[in-house]
């Protein structure tokens, strides 16, 4: 059967015809048996070029009709419609050719050969079709479709039509759909979901159940994950109506889908206020908010789209994915990508400048805690005096919208990136108090998912190795948003601003980091390895704090805080110093960053309104190995 699949298109067409050949004469031989009509050999053999003639006269109307076009895996059960019609035709040429017998004879031996046709013709295609389909669902998994809906009808005849997977059975929460039959497959409640796993030896689970809302999601899906086969789920139905996906297009499971978190339509109002027709500028343009923030922007149809990154590679790949997207729509938005860093005031004002800039969101900034306590200058370089630097430049501009991304680490920080970031709020604050031409605000959230750094990805490509899953502390808690919500948040938030707020992103309740890595095993088909089961897959290894790593993350600073327009925007106002008190503080932090200073730097963190409270020793690179070298030099003096 496999060799017989790999042959040309043309030598398969080739066999086919001749079958055809060979079935036709065969039934014509039997016909004219089994009706009594006339000798087969007699008959055959006194008619022999008349019935050449028929028989070409046959295979040219098989082929006119397409029955040598019709690929016979994908046969549907229309193409019996088709066989039916062939046979009829040349059933009439049959007719003609006997004009010489009786009526009654020629209906007799007509109405035999139309069966037998059909059955040799039809039956042989059907047949070659489920020997086919029966070898390949030997090799198939065999899955459970949890949804008998549109969806799930979609999604059985999609992989009905595929190599890799075999539905079995349907499992549904509709009452009117269970214990009955739905193109062919049964269709059990959830109650008995366990039993049918077992009973059809179910490889794995498919959630066919895109328009389900995330609520009813997490329920399903933290009952999903005690069974013992993977779930996975189809795309959902914005990804296939925009047609970015098709039905069996199968998706692990989404951590959104996890938390259970509703996403609010945006205002579109606010969405477009600060962007629509205006010329719109990116710092961090090519980062994970920087990025997502970019695909909304372009959206809302500005008339310029600014991307300023320091990384050339990054700059390039978010380019050319907006004008991607620029073409598949027909936006008729400007790009223009600028490499440079944020610590270039003079540059950036000559780019808001020339570019005539009018809302700004800087998202450019270092982020990632530990790396940013190894790198103690840098980090405050780009966080503080890199927002400093893109804040002059604008207001030096005339940019009317200046919006700071800030973070949940901001709050009561205990590592150098968090009271980096409060110390830019600062910053920005005192220069929102010093001048009204320039409209600041910013906007405070926790942990995006899926960003460079984040645990989510992590703990999937973990799993994926076979892990184990690595934890710093069993207790750890985080707040989380998807990037897209984050990103268009944040957009909103600024056009709400009149100037110095400080805007904080409900991130609804925090996520207990080793119930979702537990949670994101199971989902995977796999058991959790630990002292209960020790016979587990997947081992949870707990590495402890790394430097600067708080176990849990605060919003707000005070409990001053007010509701917005907006439901998931809160307004937040907080103490600030005045711009001189700032501008102190900056020109100490930058003695200590031109010496390389590293106790002065923080010991200014320390004294500065930030609340910084280090949960480590100094762990600076240069700092330490500074120290190591000092203490080898004594020691090989002594």
């Amino acid at each position: 059967m496999t060799w017989m699949m790999s042959l040309p298109r043309d030598i398969k067409r080739v066999i086919s015809v001749v079958s055809d050949s060979v079935f036709l004469c065969s039934a014509l031989f039997a016909a004219s048996w089994l009706s009594g009509v006339a000798q087969p050999s007699v008959f055959i053999l006194s008619h022999t070029v008349s019935l050449l003639v028929w028989l070409a006269f046959s295979l040219v109307v098989f082929s006119v009709l397409g029955l040598y076009r019709a690929i016979l895996r994908y046969m549907a059960p229309q193409a019996i419609a088709t066989v039916v019609n062939g046979v009829a035709a040349s059933s009439l040429g049959l007719m003609a050719l006997c004009w010489f017998l009786p009526l009654d004879e020629i209906i007799r031996l007509v109405l035999c050969f139309s069966v037998i046709a059909v059955l040799f013709v039809g039956g042989s295609r059907w047949g070659f079709r489920s020997a086919l389909q029966m070898q390949r669902h030997k090799t198939k998994s065999r899955v459970l479709i949890y949804g008998a809906g549109c969806s799930g009808r979609q999604l059985l005849y999609a992989l009905q039509s595929g190599d890799e997977y075999k539905p079995v059975v349907f499992v549904d929460d509709n009452t009117e759909l269970q214990k009955t039959t739905v193109c062919g497959l049964t269709v059990l409640p959830s109650e008995l979901l366990e039993k049918a796993i077992q009973r059809y030896r179910v490889d794995r689970v498919l959630l066919a159940m895109p328009s389900a809302g995330r609520g009813r999601k997490r329920e399903l899906l933290e009952y999903l994950s005690k069974l013992p086969v993977p779930v996975q789920s189809i795309p959902g139905m914005a990804d296939l109506v925009a047609g970015h996906m098709k039905i069996d297009d199968l998706q692990d499971i989404r951590i959104e889908d996890l938390l259970g978190r509703e996403v609010i339509e945006p205002d579109q109002q606010l969405l477009q206020a600060n962007i629509r027709h205006k010329i719109v500028m990116v710092t961090g343009a090519g980062g994970s908010i920087g990025s997502e923030l970019c695909r909304q922007i372009i959206r809302c149809k500005p008339d310029v789209l600014v991307l300023f990154d320091v990384s050339e590679f990054a700059l390039y790949s978010i380019e050319r994915e907006l004008n991607a997207v620029k073409r598949r729509f027909g936006y008729h938005c400007a790009i223009k990508p600028v490499l440079g860093s944020v610590q270039q005031q003079k540059l950036l004002e000559q780019v808001m400048t020339n570019f005539q800039v009018q809302t700004l969101y800087h998202a450019a900034a270092y982020k990632h805690v530990p790396l940013v306590e190894y790198n103690m200058v840098e980090g405050v370089r780009n966080n503080v005096f890199g927002t400093w630097a893109c804040a002059e430049a604008a207001i030096a501009a005339k940019v009317e919208n200046f919006v700071l991304i800030s973070t949940d680490k901001a709050v009561r920080p205990t590592n150098v990136m968090g009271a980096s970031k409060r110390m830019a709020e600062l910053v920005l604050q005192g220069l929102a108090n010093r001048q009204t031409c320039t409209r600041m605000c910013m906007v405070r959230f926790g942990n995006v998912l899926g960003s460079s750094g984040s645990v989510v990805p992590l703990f999937a490509q973990q799993i994926k190795a076979g892990g184990p899953v690595t934890l710093t502390h069993k207790e750890i808690t985080r707040f989380f948003m998807t990037i897209p919500e984050a990103s268009q948040l944040v957009i909103q938030a600024g056009a709400m601003a009149k100037g110095g707020e400080v805007f904080v992103l409900d991130m609804g309740e925090p996520v207990r980091i080793y119930d979702l890595a537990k949670r994101m095993i199971q989902l995977a088909g796999l058991k959790l390895k630990d002292k209960t089961n020790p016979n587990g897959d997947i081992e949870i290894q707990i590495t402890g704090l790394r430097p600067g790593e708080k176990l849990y993350e605060e919003l707000l600073i005070g409990s001053n805080e007010s509701r917005t327009q907006h439901a998931r925007i809160r307004a937040a106002k907080e103490q600030f110093l005045s711009w001189s008190a700032t501008m102190l503080l900056l020109n100490s932090l930058d003695v200590a960053c031109q010496s390389f200073d590293q106790q002065m730097l923080r010991q200014i963190l320390l004294d500065a309104p930030t609340g910084f409270a280090p949960s480590s020793e100094i762990c600076d690179l240069l700092f330490v190995s500074g120290h190591t070298s000092e203490t080898v030099k004594k020691e090989l003096v002594h």
